[in-house]
């Protein structure tokens, strides 16, 4: 975008595409107040004035980030229930994983690029890009519930590191050698997790 045409752009706006654009430049990276705003040319005051806390702004970038990148997203089809609509999302992330060999083969992958090596900052790095890849996959898709009003207040951060836990827990278990039950019991618990997130007992 050329400086005439951003110059032409109201405060909020500039906020947030100079958030995005730095999201883009290093997505592993903490969006900085004073970054942000410096790339903007506003104060960190007029930032603050759009967007009281790290929180309201994070959850707005993700937002514009992720609908660019998945469009077709179904979170965003509110004529589908919000539980039935992330647990889908989730389950996507799993279809990810396959079952059986596939999954093996997708576990040993994890093992032997970032178990097995000894923690440089390398791997360490490189692990980091990946699990805060997902982190704000999930982010996203729980910023679009509370957008709604169908998720309670609390910390999205928290609620995905959460779910995120429930969903490497069952990636692993189709990597074991269980029964056929497996999918069913990944399903009961996709929706016991999501469940507690949408309900009263989410994490606060």
């Amino acid at each position: 975008m050329d400086e005439e045409t951003r110059r032409r752009l109201g405060s909020r706006d500039r906020i947030l595409l100079a958030a995005m654009e730095l999201f883009g430049e290093d997505p592993t990276a903490r969006l900085s107040v004073r970054a942000i705003a410096n790339r903007a040319g506003i104060s960190t005051g007029s930032l603050r004035h759009h967007f009281p806390t790290q929180r309201e702004l994070q959850d707005e970038v993700l937002t514009r980030v992720y609908d660019l990148a998945l469009p077709g997203d179904g979170i965003h089809d509110s004529s589908v229930p919000a539980r039935d609509r992330l647990v889908g999302c989730l389950r996507q992330v799993l279809v990810g994983v396959g079952l059986g060999a596939q999954a093996r083969a997708a576990t040993l992958r994890v093992v032997e690029e970032f178990v097995a090596p000894e923690p440089t900052e390398e791997v360490r790095a490189a692990y980091t890009a990946i699990a805060q890849q997902m982190q704000g996959r999930v982010e996203y898709w729980l910023a679009v519930l509370a957008k709604e009003g169908v998720l309670p207040e609390g910390d999205n951060a928290r609620r995905a590191a959460f779910l995120l836990t429930v969903l490497n827990g069952l990636g692993m278990e189709r990597a074991l050698p269980v029964g056929e039950s497996v999918l069913q019991t990944e399903n009961d618990t996709l929706h016991l997790a999501v469940d507690c997130v949408l309900g009263a007992a989410a994490p606060q």
